[in-house]
């Protein structure tokens, strides 16, 4: 069963669908500082568009398969009576024209100026009466009409609740297809409503068997203390958290954004990784590395020790959990300190390979079990708490979020236009100020940045000095 078709369990009873404990953590994390959405920025190009671009066209195109993805059709409900977590119910009221917008570049339309406006949509919340997501048709890209052949993009937003990197690759598939005229999929029944009271009643019922469920996390939890002490050892483990040094983005963000975007040739990366035997994802981490290494070298801030970087890691396939976000995690020494590109890359690769053993003995569904038990006010809490943590001075959990999510290496038509690109920009978090996401797509590897200006005013320095680590990893293969 695909992930994203709803389960027939109790998890959905009444027509609706609850929210996991992980998904509703980044509803109850949120603040107007910390908005806990994704983004992509998809450059298309318009004249593969059966009939040419207008965007009426493009609206009814997009309208069209709308009908086969109930997600962008359903919203959040709860009850104040609700003794667990929130449901997702068919918006009754759904218009399309809510949340489908269109917007000019200011000229000349670069990349600065398309930065500059797609940082300012991702600092705005969702509204959460409404389904939680919306696009933005970006036009006047470099100057060009798209009506006349010119690019196009498109910037998309969800909130982290409804999807992680996995099924938000699998929405972005149903607006996709591998040719441009390919007809709109069948459309897809929502989730249906659900009054106050069986949102209470059924939360309740929930609420009471949530004792059941702790005995039964208890003792996969305790068999990973168990493990994680036998390889702390033997020095088999990943890196601990509050082990990162202090940088520049590890501070309380603001609630402003902004983002950069590089694209690589995914054959260098590969070049590189069977050079010198090493996995896709430890190469793009050693990119990572030189291009920060590079940045707090020259700010005079490069630390002594690794910089550390927390990787999610799917187990949708590993997972009977419901929820959208069907995520673990590890964290990974980016290992800053060394300055040879071909020893780093090494060392990261032998880090990695300790780090997902030790990810992999850990209970896949953990972390889903345990947020299932903390309520709004916990989250709220535990925030408040870090929060005050980064201002007295203490180390940060992890330096940044780096995740990889591949995509197909076939040409993809995101409704009749053909995909140039397609930047994941994910979220950020007080002490934890800068998201790098990276997306390999039809033979290109496709890296976003989002950082708040605040803490790191010129992201397009980073997102240059990309090409240059890649440089330097390519000439060690020589």
């Amino acid at each position: 069963m695909d992930f994203l078709t709803p389960r027939l369990t109790a998890h959905n009873i009444c027509g609706m669908q609850r929210l996991s404990g992980l998904d509703a953590s980044f509803l109850y994390l949120e603040t107007a500082q910390q908005p806990l959405h994704v983004c992509s920025i998809l450059e298309l190009d318009t004249t593969t568009m059966p009939g040419g671009y207008t965007f009426d066209r493009f609206r009814d195109a997009f309208n069209l398969r709308i009908k086969a993805m109930p997600q962008f059709r359903e919203k959040i409900a709860d009850s104040r009576f609700n003794l667990d977590h929130p449901v997702w119910v068919e918006d009754k009221d759904f218009d399309v024209d809510r949340h489908l917008h269109r917007i000019g570049l200011p000229s000349p339309g670069g990349r600065h100026e398309l930065a500059e406006i797609c940082g300012h949509i991702a600092s705005l919340p969702l509204d959460r009466s409404r389904p939680l997501w919306e696009k933005w048709v970006i036009e006047n890209v470099d100057g060009t009409d798209p009506q006349h052949g010119g690019r196009l993009v498109v910037m998309t937003k969800v909130h982290h609740a409804g999807v992680d990197g996995v099924s938000g690759a699998n929405l972005m598939s149903t607006l996709c297809s591998t040719e441009p005229d390919a007809p709109p999929p069948d459309p897809v029944d929502g989730p249906g409503d659900a009054s106050s009271l069986e949102i209470a009643l059924s939360g309740a019922v929930r609420f009471a068997t949530r004792p059941l469920k702790l005995v039964n996390a208890l003792p996969v939890t305790l068999t990973s203390v168990v493990d994680t002490v036998r390889r702390a050892r033997s020095g088999l483990t990943m890196a601990p958290p509050f082990a990162a040094p202090r940088t520049a983005f590890n501070a309380n963000v603001t609630g402003h954004r902004n983002v950069a975007f590089t694209q690589l040739d995914l054959q260098d990366i590969k070049t590189v990784k069977n050079h010198f035997g090493v996995k896709v994802n430890d190469v793009v981490m050693a990119l990572v590395s030189g291009v920060l290494r590079k940045y707090l070298a020259d700010r005079g801030e490069l630390p002594d020790n690794s910089l550390v970087a927390m990787v999610p890691v799917s187990v949708h396939d590993k997972s009977d959990r419901p929820g959208r976000n069907q995520v673990s995690g590890m964290f990974s020494r980016l290992e800053t300190q060394i300055e040879d590109p071909a020893e780093r890359l090494k060392s990261i690769a032998e880090a990695n390979s300790v780090a997902k053993q030790h990810s992999s003995a850990i209970g896949a569904t953990l972390l889903q079990d345990w947020t299932q038990f903390a309520a709004p006010a916990v989250f709220g809490l535990a925030m408040r708490v870090y929060a005050a943590s980064r201002l007295s001075g203490a180390r940060p959990v992890h330096n940044l979020v780096i995740s990889n999510v591949p995509g197909p290496q076939v040409p993809l038509y995101y409704l009749g236009c053909q995909v140039k690109a397609m930047y994941p920009i994910g979220p950020i978090f007080h002490g934890s100020g800068l998201n790098i996401t990276v997306m390999s797509l039809d033979g290109g590897l496709n890296v976003g940045i989002v950082s708040c200006p605040e803490l790191l005013p010129d992201l397009w320095k980073m997102a240059d000095d990309f090409t240059a680590a890649l440089d330097e990893l390519l000439a060690a293969t020589r």
